[in-house]
């Protein structure tokens, strides 16, 4: 599929570089404002469900359902603030220790809110600790602490591979160089080097350069850059194709903060080439558009069609455009968007990114 695949060479994975969000851990991130809100909601139904059928729900009482629901929040909240502040001495952990020390917080602040909301109820009636009713919240505690925690804990291992899959399947889509792009090459630059040797030596440094780019760690590069390698695809293919193809850059200045994903556009820029020009004895013209609208980058990429290919992309394009599709989704999840459009004689791939989100990969992410 291009350029952004290459067969060779072990590479390791940057995990800052690549923008891709982390699963660490014995459960997941608990210190967010969406988990906070599950948690909350999810010990309101708690609560809901242990009153209903303690009393039934024709004999519900507002009263008890609130005692109940303060009870339960304070626990909820209270072991989940605890996780939190853990969160990085349980990732270093084993899953049974980790676990094991979990499971014990839970116990722990449940008995203290039980004594804790005994003590408040002491002016109304409840003179001593009743010592049943605390064992009976850590019962209840004890069974729906430990089913909720290996809940939880079977969906982390779920994301860290599905993560670990991502991961792989990035590296997959950037590690690999199809083998007639670099035999042709090749190709050229020797039938250059007794005609040429200036333009040999150009086609050299574009090659090797593009190489470089291909055998990098998978992660995010300044879209300058990302540019750059397009040029030297472009003019390695401009050298073997002549005069057949046309190139037509229209790029606006980009924020120096800005990164793209490692070898974002030449795939798209080679099935441009492959499907669009060299099919047509006339050749094509191929135009890169770079540019920020309203607070989103967008990035083009369209080449004009053999008359007989019209509106039927090739299963080898949707396939490059899925990739690309995946890698975006990666690194910037919602905030990407690729758009086909072949409805006349040109082929438009366009990429779309928020421009905040191109800039926040820039900032250093913290462990």
């Amino acid at each position: 599929m291009g350029l952004g695949m290459m067969a060779q060479g072990k590479q390791q994975h940057n995990g800052q570089a690549t923008g891709l969000r982390e699963a660490l851990g014995f459960i997941p991130n608990l210190c967010t404002g969406y988990a906070l809100l599950l948690l909350i909601l999810a010990a309101e139904l708690l609560s809901v469900l242990l009153v209903v059928a303690n009393s039934g729900l024709r004999d519900l009482r507002w009263a008890e359902l609130g005692l109940v629901s303060f009870l339960v929040q304070w626990v909820v909240l209270s072991s989940a603030s605890i996780l939190c502040y853990l969160q990085s001495y349980l990732a270093r952990l084993g899953p049974m220790r980790a676990g094991l020390i979990s499971y014990a917080i839970v116990l722990v602040v449940t008995m203290i809110c039980s004594l804790g909301g005994q003590w408040l109820l002491r002016d109304i009636g409840k003179l001593a600790i009743d010592w049943w009713q605390v064992a009976s919240h850590l019962v209840i505690a004890a069974v729906l602490a430990g089913i909720i925690l290996r809940y939880l804990y079977l969906q982390q291992q779920l994301q860290k591979q599905q993560q670990a899959e991502l991961r792989a399947r990035i590296q997959a889509l950037q590690s690999r160089i199809e083998p007639h792009f670099l035999f042709n090459s090749m190709n050229s630059i020797a039938s250059l080097i007794a005609v040429d040797p200036q333009l040999a030596e150009r086609q050299v440094e574009d090659l090797s350069d593009l190489m470089r780019a291909s055998l990098a760690e998978v992660g995010l590069i300044p879209a300058a850059r990302e540019l750059q390698l397009c040029r030297s695809y472009l003019h390695i293919q401009q050298a073997r194709l002549g005069q057949r193809l046309q190139v037509n850059w229209q790029v606006q200045p980009l924020p120096e903060a800005l990164l793209l994903p490692n070898l974002l556009l030449q795939p798209l820029v080679e099935n441009a080439i492959k499907y669009g020009v060299e099919p047509d004895p006339q050749g094509g013209q191929v135009t890169v558009q770079a540019d920020i609208r309203a607070e989103v980058l967008e990035l083009v990429v369209i080449n004009s069609l053999p008359v007989s290919d019209i509106n039927q992309p090739s299963a080898g394009n949707q396939m490059a455009l899925e990739n690309i599709h995946h890698r975006l989704a990666a690194h910037y999840g919602v905030a990407a968007s690729l758009a086909v459009d072949n409805k006349t004689d040109q082929f438009k791939v366009s990429v779309t990114i928020e421009l905040t989100a191109c800039l926040a990969q820039s900032r250093p992410r913290q462990s």
